[in-house]
């Protein structure tokens, strides 16, 4: 049961904030008759037990209308009394004491552009709140505190201010109107102008061939020579030489022949050799 109030208060606390731009810290105007049910049902400090219902930091206060009717009240509501002077006082402009109900309503207004949260056990208070835009309410029922959720009224005011904002009112249909019909003038003098050029500019060339007896001939496309196709070509052989390793063992064969050879030597003969005097 905690579990889907909590959600609920998402929800509508959500609704408030994308359609009529409610941000944190949230402030809460907080009348004699709340202040009085949270003291009568221990529900602590107002900001602590509003902080645990809309789940962010909120700031609560009174006005001096709301003080003054609690003084009135007599000593049973000493306690709420006491609890209301420690909060912040919201600006009234009333010179004269005026009921909580009417300080309310003068502070909400007719849109509530302070933007309000309304923490009151007034049926009263809630039931016009319901007709009033981005005016959310905050009521307690025994120990536990609501949100009250978007009237059907606040949510075909938030559908029918869309609707508007999507459409265009007669004013800038107007605007819309005139530039279009500015643009269409515009291309059409364009167009004119171009189309009288092209005009003159064939007229002039037809003449010049009318009176020269020129008559265009079709001109043909010559194929220039093309090269062969590199991909389809087979590559250049080079020409077959000795190589430069063979010509060095060459060489070095023929050293080695030279080298290898013997030196003959004369010999005297061997008849000189026995009679030498002859």
């Amino acid at each position: 049961m905690r579990v889907k109030r909590q959600k609920k208060s998402r929800k509508s606390l959500s609704f408030f904030k994308a359609c009529f731009g409610f941000r944190e810290p949230f402030k809460i105007l907080c009348d004699g008759t709340f202040l009085h049910l949270l003291h009568a049902h221990g529900l602590g400090d107002p900001s602590v037990a509003l902080s645990n219902l809309l789940g962010t930091r909120t700031i609560p206060s009174v006005t001096r209308c709301i003080l003054g009717e609690l003084k009135r009240l007599g000593n049973d509501y000493s306690d709420s009394l006491q609890s209301a002077r420690n909060l912040p006082v919201t600006r009234c402009n009333h010179e004269l004491m005026q009921s909580a109900r009417n300080c309310i309503e003068a502070i909400i207004g007719s849109n509530n552009l302070d933007h309000f949260f309304v923490a009151t056990q007034d049926p009263y208070i809630r039931k016009k709140f319901q007709q009033i835009p981005g005016a959310p309410v905050i009521f307690g029922l025994r120990n536990t505190l609501f949100l009250d959720p978007p009237s059907a009224y606040q949510r075909q005011f938030v559908k029918s201010s869309e609707d508007e904002r999507s459409h265009m009112n007669e004013w800038e249909q107007k605007i819309v109107g005139n530039s279009k019909k500015q643009d269409v003038e515009k291309g059409v003098a364009v167009s004119n102008d171009a189309g009288k050029e092209v005009l003159v500019a064939t007229k002039s060339k037809n003449n010049r061939k009318g009176m020269l007896d020129v008559k265009d001939k079709v001109r043909f496309k010559r194929k220039k020579a093309k090269g062969p196709n590199p991909l389809s070509c087979k590559k250049k052989k080079n020409p077959e030489g000795p190589s430069v390793s063979q010509t060095f063992v060459h060489k070095f064969d023929e050293t080695s022949e030279r080298s290898r050879k013997k030196r003959k030597r004369k010999r005297p003969n061997k008849e000189k050799l026995e009679n030498p005097a002859n």
